[in-house]
């Protein structure tokens, strides 16, 4: 059925006018909003970018819509994230890569700076985000893609390009002086699918995970008991929920803790698949990981800025 929708909006695109195309902005499509932020930092009022997964949107199980389809075969470029984050819209992508610009942005990074995926031998953590040093690289695989598609503006999209990597570092360092101000007895991390690894690696935190790399992996009373025991034994105090992600594990092991006579509180709510709202701080990389940053040193008995890095965080956060 897929399949059909998809011919049958391919040829819709291919007789739509074309006067004048060279002259608009570049039409991209993006799956998450954090492949769509960096486009749109990259490339300016030279790009026309959506965004297929907007907050709270899980890549992990998401399907492409009959609209998905349409806007993908009538964009000028598609980008994905790749490393089996899509996995349940791979089959399609390497369709549409027969007959539009394709790219798997994540795909180019070098393998040996990633970590392996806990299900499947040949795959790896996709969840490259969350340590701006690599996503750096994914920035760059970006200007690429952007630069091949309009070739045009290449000194544009470079200089956008390293504009937004000073951003990046600027957030990097930010995030180092913050977390550094945990306890070292307290760096334990426990969230709802083990989307942290990469932020664990870079900043020196234990990053559990209640389901695997995948929300679609399963975490079974063994798992939640194995859980609530390390929360009992370590005196963890603080669990986080993560905004894409059920909380009902969560509070299972908070519950579980409980009955064994331990206070575990939320923490916080953290974004781990998706960035927070269009048009917010929260709804750019940046925010997304400043809200990161500044939720888990808080909620993990760190002194930080109230509003993060520069201020922006919406109260409460």
């Amino acid at each position: 059925m897929i399949r059909r929708q998809f011919l049958a909006a391919l040829a819709f695109a291919t007789i739509l006018p074309v006067a004048g195309w060279a002259e608009a902005p570049l039409k991209v499509v993006a799956t998450t909003g954090m492949i769509a932020d960096a486009v749109q930092q990259i490339g300016g009022d030279q790009v026309e970018v959506k965004s297929l997964m907007g907050p709270g949107v899980d890549p992990h199980a998401y399907r492409q819509t009959r609209s998905d389809i349409v806007a993908m075969t009538r964009a000028d470029l598609v980008l994905w994230h790749g490393l089996y984050l899509e996995a349940q819209m791979e089959d399609f992508f390497h369709d549409l890569g027969r007959k539009r610009q394709v790219v798997a942005v994540a795909e180019g990074v070098d393998k040996s700076k990633l970590r392996a995926h806990d299900d499947y031998a040949d795959k790896y953590d996709p969840h490259l985000w969350m340590s701006p040093v690599l996503w750096r690289d994914v920035v760059i695989e970006v200007q690429q893609a952007l630069t091949e598609a309009r070739p045009e503006a290449a000194d544009l999209f470079a200089a956008n390009t390293q504009a937004f990597l000073d951003r990046i570092d600027r957030l990097h360092a930010y995030g180092e002086q913050v977390l550094a101000q945990v306890p070292a007895d307290k760096r334990v991390l426990v969230t709802a699918h083990d989307a942290f690894g990469y932020f664990g690696a870079e900043y020196g935190f234990e990053v559990t995970g209640i389901k695997g790399i995948s929300t679609q992996s399963e975490a079974g009373l063994n798992r939640i008991g194995e859980l609530v025991d390390m929360l009992v034994e370590r005196q963890v105090s603080a669990v986080f929920v993560e905004s894409s992600v059920s909380d009902r594990s969560v509070r299972a092991l908070i519950e579980g803790a409980a009955a064994k006579g331990h206070t575990v509180a939320v923490g916080g709510e953290l974004f781990s698949d998706a960035m927070g709202a269009p048009g917010t701080y929260e709804g750019t990389y940046v925010g997304m990981l400043d809200h990161n940053f500044t939720v888990i040193a808080r909620g993990l008995g760190a002194d930080v800025p109230a509003r993060g890095m520069d201020g922006k965080l919406a109260a409460g956060s």
